[in-house]
């Protein structure tokens, strides 16, 4: 052993006890995404058209422009204040460990991890809730309009008016008219009109939902738009009951609240400085999220801070408005963006099915390597299991490092494992298979100069050392693609690339350092060379294999344009036929069931319901034993409508929801824009490496290979009936990655061979003995990783099976690419002579 690199081995040992303590006790540190444990996961965004025009009533003086210049500050203080507020409202419902954390554009995702379906609505009304609490002057002259209003027989558009008679008193009030203005469509525009409704200047009708003789009615008001006082000023919130046990909502202000409410009430109460009336005070809207509470009387000046709200609410109801209110008022109005619903038996089925591909996939590789590279291969399953082992320190790093470069990464958070999702599952496995690929290529090396005669310490660091230059090439290219993808990725997708890009690290430090060091033991101990024979499967060929290019590029060319021209035209007739929710917004809606129901009458009862357009499919896993689920996609927002229509509808099928995705048509769009924009900087990175790292001639063969890898794994993905997801786009931007190493051993051996040959050999010839050189490595590496995606592909679960297609078909795809595109493309680029290369960018 090298005496001056003992200090190496104390490295490996600290290295490795780091890694076990950030995983250990496993069940405190390793936490699972909601794909795994189940649970909700809502994305609000800050609505930064109500901020603009906030910021119009308080900046009167300034033009247009410069209010628009300041709404994105603006927006992103919002944003800030609003991450806390939601937390605290989350807190108060005792749901146990949610995660909150900003994310780009202005956006804050909620994740409730097992929660029901009644405290998921509670949690969704909570986080939509403004909270915006004001105390507003209700119109001096408003008897007299609302009396005008009832003898005209008026009423605002989706009521009617009704008389109630209470105590032998008969009053007017609004009722509901649901037939002529459903629940549904009670939106934002709706009770636009219902404010405007003979509203006068500076005023808005507010109406009061109260019960009399068991009755929902509504006493209408005219309230002044100007608050008094805000929300902002309360100190506490609480439930009391009164004597009868109503529930109402006590406030306490804070001082600052405390002043405003004195002066409010003093200047209106009877005789007051802005009341005439020496008789009767003003009454005070007490105004939540644009709904009035109540409208009491202010008899007297109020010095002591405090007020009450009460209405017809339950003790439920007001204990919601308490929380609310308890946890502050949001800066701005936020809108839910997207949600997601995972239910907890399809978490527990997706850890079961991952971690068992996982596992599996990995003992047949091992098993393998020891079997056909025999010490080496045990010296490379030691290296694996040391990935596996030093992969949560190495996550904990990158999310570190890519947390400093993102703009939304949460300030001040603890350091801890990123969580555990399914992609993260499959980028763990991936990563493995892909590991193989650098010891399979140091192995061959080693072999090589074994086989001309040199002795084993010689064969050792020669074999590491000619193989780095590709390693290292190799993993660049894919760790940038890794990079790509967290920057313009969210959620699962920068899990993913955490993972991928710690696993690339690891994999660069175990191969290379570790497994050179337990080689330089044994050549210390033995100069017997027998010590590391391996099995040869793969005899030296001299295939021709540049004659053939033309066939393939042209056979390959057939299958991208006509599987790109079926997209296309499928994609004009209708979007969804090519686009998943993820992209075109709407709502994808996963059931099992006990008893299955003809298509025809899912869609009816839906039809019925005012869902409009189902598409509907019933579909069944791939793995053994997959219990078969209904699938339902529509392109609005309906994902509550389209579960809880089919469960009450057809009770008799047993439908249960087991995931739901409700994406909204803004989200979708941006998705589509970051997933393209991935994809060409994914793509030019590659171009500028290479030719960095090679010449532009190589270059240009690399990226129309993997142009033509995402060509044809997206255009066969969906002649297999797959739509376009952001898994998809992830499998799309890793095989960029993968099938960019192939394409790299390749330009390797021929840089190596044309500064062996010093322009002797024709370019074609050369490009021709380097393709054989590494064919052994080529099928191995690919045979071994086929392994891992396959069973992923059989046991993974469906979650995994977008991702596991589409990784198959690049596989397969950028094993020949390498070959017949990216090669025959550099030599016609070159106009088949022998570039010049130059020794400066060998990195030997």
């Amino acid at each position: 052993m090298d005496r001056k690199s003992w200090w190496k081995w104390p490295l490996l040992v600290v290295l490795v006890s780091a890694s076990f303590w950030t995983m250990l006790p496993f069940k405190d540190k390793v936490r699972l995404g909601l794909d795994l444990k189940g649970g909700t996961s809502f994305t609000v965004q800050i609505d930064d058209q109500a901020v603009a025009a906030q910021l119009r009533d308080e900046l009167k003086d300034m033009t247009e422009d410069q209010i628009l210049s300041r709404v994105p500050a603006k927006v992103k203080e919002a944003q800030g204040r609003a991450l806390e507020v939601i937390r605290n409202r989350v807190d108060g419902m005792g749901i146990a460990e949610p995660v909150i954390y900003p994310e780009k554009d202005n956006r804050i995702v909620v994740q409730l991890p097992g929660v029901d379906e009644k405290k998921r609505d509670e949690a969704a009304r909570s986080i939509q809730s403004a909270a915006f609490l004001e105390f507003r002057m209700v119109s001096e002259k408003n008897r007299d309009l609302i009396d005008k209003l009832f003898d005209r027989g008026s009423a605002p558009p989706g009521y009617t008016i009704a008389s109630v008679t209470d105590n032998s008193v008969s009053r007017n009030y609004y009722k509901r008219d649901r037939k002529a203005v459903a629940d549904k469509d009670m939106d934002v525009e709706f009770r636009k009109k219902v404010a405007q409704f003979h509203a006068p200047a500076g005023c808005e009708m507010l109406l009061e939902k109260e019960k009399i003789q068991g009755q929902e009615v509504y006493s209408p008001y005219y309230v002044e738009k100007k608050a008094q006082l805000t929300g902002e000023t309360v100190k506490r919130a609480a439930v009391d009951f009164r004597s009868l046990g109503q529930a109402v909502v006590s406030l306490e202000f804070n001082a600052k609240g405390t002043r405003q409410f004195r002066n409010v009430t003093s200047d209106y109460a009877p005789g007051g400085a802005k009341n005439s009336n020496l008789q009767v005070g003003r009454q005070m809207a007490i105004v939540l999220d644009g709904t009035l509470y109540s409208a009491p009387v202010i008899r007297e000046a109020i010095s002591g801070g405090r007020a009450e709200i009460s209405g017809s609410f339950t003790p439920q109801e007001a204990g919601f408005l308490a929380n609310i209110l308890k946890a502050g008022s949001l800066p701005a109005p936020v809108n839910i963006v997207e949600k997601r619903i995972v239910d907890p038996t399809l978490g527990a089925d997706s850890i079961h099915n991952g971690i068992y591909a996982g596992v599996y996939g990995c003992a047949v590789i091992i098993l393998l390597m020891a079997m056909y590279y025999l010490v080496n291969g045990l010296l490379a399953d030691a290296a694996l299991i040391l990935n596996v082992v030093l992969l949560p320190l190495g996550m904990i790093v990158v999310a570190g490092i890519l947390g400093l470069f993102a703009s939304d990464a949460r300030a001040g958070a603890a350091i801890a494992l990123p969580v555990l999702t399914l992609p993260g599952i499959a980028g763990i496995a991936l990563s493995i298979g892909m590991a193989v690929d650098t010891n399979v290529l140091i192995f061959e090396r080693i072999r090589e100069e074994l086989a001309a005669g040199k002795g084993i310490k010689a064969s050792i660091d020669a074999g590491f050392s000619r193989a780095f230059s590709a390693v290292f090439d190799s993993h660049v290219a894919t760790i940038l693609t890794a990079v790509i993808m967290f920057i313009f990725g969210s959620g699962p997708i920068r899990g993913y690339a955490v993972t991928l890009i710690a696993g690339l690290l690891i994999n660069l430090y175990t191969a290379v350092t570790v497994t050179h060091m337990c080689h330089s033991v044994i050549a210390s101990r033995t100069s017997n060379t027998g010590v590391l024979k391996m099995f040869s499967l793969i005899p030296h060929t001299k295939i021709d294999f540049i004659s053939w290019w033309k066939w393939w590029l042209g056979g390959t060319m057939v299958v991208v344009v006509a599987s790109w021209a079926i997209m296309c035209l499928h994609g004009m007739q209708d979007r969804t036929k090519v686009f998943g929710v993820d992209f075109t917004g709407g709502a994808s809606v996963t059931l099992s069931f006990e008893q299955k129901a003809e298509v025809d009458v899912v869609r009816s009862a839906l039809t019925e319901a005012g869902v409009k357009d189902p598409i509907i499919q019933y579909s069944k896993g791939m793995e053994s034993g997959s219990r078969e689920v209904l699938q339902v996609k529509v392109a609005t927002v309906q994902g509550d409508l389209t579960s809880k229509t089919l469960i009450e509808k057809l009770p008799q099928c047993g439908f249960k929801v087991m995931q739901q995705d409700d994406v909204g048509p803004q989200v979708g769009k941006e998705l589509e824009k970051r997933a393209i924009m991935a994809l060409v900087i994914g793509l030019i990175a590659m171009v500028v490496y290479i030719a960095f790292r090679f010449e532009i001639g190589f270059g240009m063969g690399a990226i129309v290979a993997t142009f033509h890898d995402a060509m044809i794994t997206i255009g066969v993905c969906h002649l297999l009936g797959f739509q376009l997801t952001m898994t998809i786009v992830a499998a799309v931007l890793t095989i960029i990655g993968y099938s960019v190493n192939d394409t790299i051993v390749i330009f390797d051996r021929i840089r190596e061979n044309l500064r062996l040959t010093r322009g002797q050999q024709p370019f074609k010839d050369i490009c021709n003995l380097s393709i054989n050189q590494t064919l052994a490595r080529t099928l191995l590496t690919n045979f071994y990783t086929l392994i891992s995606v396959l069973f992923l592909l059989l046991m993974g679960g469906g979650a995994l099976r977008d991702f596991s297609v589409a990784m198959l078909i690049g596989m397969i795809t950028g094993t020949y690419s390498s070959v017949y595109i990216a090669t025959p493309i550099t030599l016609v680029w070159y106009r088949w002579k022998s570039p010049d290369l130059g020794a400066a960018k060998s990195t030997k």
